[in-house]
């Protein structure tokens, strides 16, 4: 016969007499997880999550009391799913009131009557699972709602489509292409205050944009040559008709939907100059629906195949719009293109299934937001059971390190196989000062790592990180490779991130130790130089209209360290110089050691690159030990010395060779009239270390 899966219930609480005694009461029942204190039943919580159907929380406790655990399942919104039954001697009104203002169901006092306690405990958990099974069924119709709404959209504008001899893919594409400018530029601006809720109505509408072709004449929709005056005067009164086609619908008069579509069927031919039909509109008198989609149908027009011609490619398309050549468009929308330019030109072959159910998803979740007092459905449950049972499946084959990290409560939680190769236990609480990870990895690192996640953006948020890890008394290269997590808030707030690390040296990475000894230098981390330029290489090559700079910098008297100290204590300063360099920049800048005592740091910037490079340079002049770090610095942006990298890289040498001469300890940008020295100088092949190296 199956077995019925009992209920989860977590007890936190200081007493181990306190959770014996509730333990013995509900055990029978149901299954019982114990956390002898707030910090430990915050790591169970952000462990299980849903798993656990109830909380009995104490109030008074060591390292962290019941309303630090409660304002930590608010923040991290697991009060709205995990009911919380507080249990305290502490039974003045003060403690309840704030109890119940945090979130609490119930309060139950001690010493514990059995019967109370069982009963309270029965009607929460019963109480949570009805709510469960409403949050379910609800889900169901919105979902089922959802589906039919877009599925009448798409049959209508397919018989549209049809009719104008197209394949149906133009009204998907102009559905993906208006979503992604829209969440885009709700990013960048508030101008325009753009809600979820709105851009799905406006996302959703736009399918609507052409239905006034349905009585245009399909000779003059699908002539293959240029249109006459007239025909093209009739072809345009598709704005006009398609608008009247909703404007004189019986029903449903005053519907967003409706009225957004009005909007986009009118004006989506309307240009930002005034020089669009059918009625002239300028600049921000075009509702922003109408711009967007304009600019989408612009776009996918120019890529697809048409009757009367061929598809652009994607680049030539964009420059096209970037140019004017198809009227004039939005500015912000214009860079919201370019900067999407690459997730356009991968993600449009088609507007898959997935992308539409995750449409679809993402409405219903907007939806449910409304209705606060629901919980997660059993559904979601089963589905987290799931995938979490294949992530500790997956993460245990793979024998790597994975973790997880979230800022609030600062802590990490390891897979099972690399917290046994760490020898640490699966959760880290607090991990910039908990001596356990401390021991493991010094907190240059850990606050370096710290950083490049910190650097990051919702729109970049990988980073790849080499540091040292002290594993079993010997320090040993690990790679970590992480995603930063950030909040769906606006602005968007950093709230953690995923990861895996890779021992660089273990036998069963073989392949991957090679390759990082090809492309890192060993005594550093850092790339080495003919990597370095082949990573650069390729980040201009994939972003050709970007602003990037190249820097080259050495230390200065560095030969004083060796002969002073001895070569083993010069090492020491060229790994501390790279540790602050990794510091200071951001996670996909790109470092490297060119050689002996000289570095090289290619990044992109956006506004004053003044102030970027005077904030790394800073933070590389210093001391270590008795010895000062002074450095010197040559800057060459691709603005003023190109793209190639030769001529990128000699630059950036002679600007750094132009400091040498004026008294070291400073940074210089390339300009023209250093130009003419590149001609009297010898440079030798990927650098110019005799340079550096005579001018010292």
């Amino acid at each position: 016969m199956k077995q019925t899966r009992k209920e989860k219930i977590l007890i936190v609480d200081d007493s181990e007499l306190n959770r014996a005694i509730l333990a013995d009461m509900l055990g029978e029942e149901y299954d019982i997880v114990e956390a002898e204190n707030g910090l430990e039943g915050v790591a169970i919580l952000q462990k299980m999550g849903l798993e656990l159907s109830l909380v009995l929380l104490d109030i008074v406790m060591p390292e962290m009391d019941g309303f630090g655990v409660l304002d930590t399942m608010n923040q991290n919104h697991w009060i709205d799913d995990i009911p919380v039954i507080m249990i305290s001697a502490e039974n003045g009104s003060r403690h309840i009131e704030r109890a119940y203002e945090l979130g609490v169901t119930d309060f139950i006092a001690r010493p514990f009557d059995a019967l109370i306690v069982h009963r309270r405990v029965v009607n929460t958990i019963l109480l949570y699972a009805k709510q469960k099974k409403l949050v379910g069924m609800v889900a169901d119709q919105i979902y089922e709602k959802e589906r039919q709404g877009n599925l009448m959209i798409d049959i209508l504008s397919h018989i549209v489509e049809f009719r104008n001899g197209e394949s149906g893919l133009h009204v998907l594409h102009v559905r993906s292409l208006t979503e992604l400018l829209l969440r885009r530029l709700s990013q960048k601006t508030d101008r325009y205050r753009l809600t979820p809720a709105e851009i799905t109505i406006i996302t959703t509408a736009s399918a609507l944009h052409d239905i006034g072709k349905i009585a245009i004449d399909e000779n003059i929709l699908n002539k293959p040559g240029r249109l006459t005056d007239e025909e093209f005067a009739i072809m345009k009164t598709h704005t006009t008709v398609g608008a009247e086609m909703l404007e004189n619908l019986p029903i449903h008069q005053h519907d967003p939907l409706v009225n957004v579509a009005y909007q986009i069927c009118r004006w989506h031919h309307e240009r930002y100059d005034g020089r669009g039909y059918p009625d002239g509109l300028k600049g921000d008198s075009i509702p922003i629906s109408a711009q967007v989609v304009a600019l989408a149908d612009v776009y996918d027009a120019l890529t697809s195949v048409r009757v009367y011609k061929p598809p652009f490619p994607h680049e030539e398309a964009v420059q096209m719009i970037l140019d004017g050549k198809c009227g004039t468009f939005n500015p912000l929308l214009l860079e919201c293109l370019q900067e999407n330019a690459e997730v356009i030109r991968s993600g449009l072959a088609a507007d898959s299934q997935a992308q539409r159910d995750q449409r679809e998803m993402r409405n219903i979740a907007q939806e449910m937001h409304r209705h606060e007092e629901l919980a997660a459905s059993e559904r979601t449950l089963q589905l987290l059971e799931h995938e979490r049972m294949k992530y500790s499946f997956f993460a245990a084959m793979t024998q790597e390190i994975q973790f997880e990290y979230t800022a609030s409560p600062a802590m990490v939680t390891i897979s099972a196989w690399g917290a046994e190769k760490l020898g640490l236990g699966e959760t880290v609480m607090d991990p910039l000062h908990n001596e356990s990870a401390l021991a493991l990895m010094d907190p240059e690192w850990i606050q370096g790592l710290s950083n490049a996640l910190h650097s990051t953006c919702p729109d970049q948020p990988v980073v790849t990180y080499d540091c040292q890890l002290n594993l079993n008394g010997e320090k040993r290269w690990f790679r970590i490779v992480a995603r930063a997590t950030w909040s769906a808030d606006e602005p968007a707030r950093y709230t953690g991130a995923i990861g895996k690390s890779v021992d660089i040296h273990d036998s069963r990475m073989k392949l991957h130790a090679l390759e990082q000894m090809a492309s890192h230098d060993t005594l550093t981390g850092l790339l080495n130089h003919a990597y370095a330029k082949k990573r650069i290489l390729e980040r201009i090559e994939s972003r050709p209209t970007a602003s990037f700079a190249l820097a080259i910098f050495d230390l200065d008297h560095f030969k004083s360290a060796n002969d002073t100290y001895g070569h083993s204590f010069g090492d020491h300063v060229l790994s501390y110089v790279a540790e602050k360099l990794r510091q200071s920049i951001r996670g996909g800048d790109i470092a490297a050691r060119v050689g002996g005592d000289e570095f090289l740091i290619f990044l992109e910037y956006k506004g004053d690159l003044d102030l970027v490079v005077s904030r790394i340079f800073e933070s590389l002049c210093g001391t270590y030990e008795d010895f000062t770090i002074s450095v010197s610095m040559g800057i060459a942006p691709t603005a003023t010395a190109g793209c190639d990298y030769d001529m990128l890289f000699h630059s950036a040498d002679q600007a750094l060779y132009t400091v040498k001469r004026g008294g070291r300890g400073q940074y210089r940008f390339y300009d023209e009239s250093m130009k003419q020295m590149l001609s009297v100088i010898s440079p030798i092949d990927s650098g110019g270390e005799a340079d550096a190296a005579s001018a010292d």
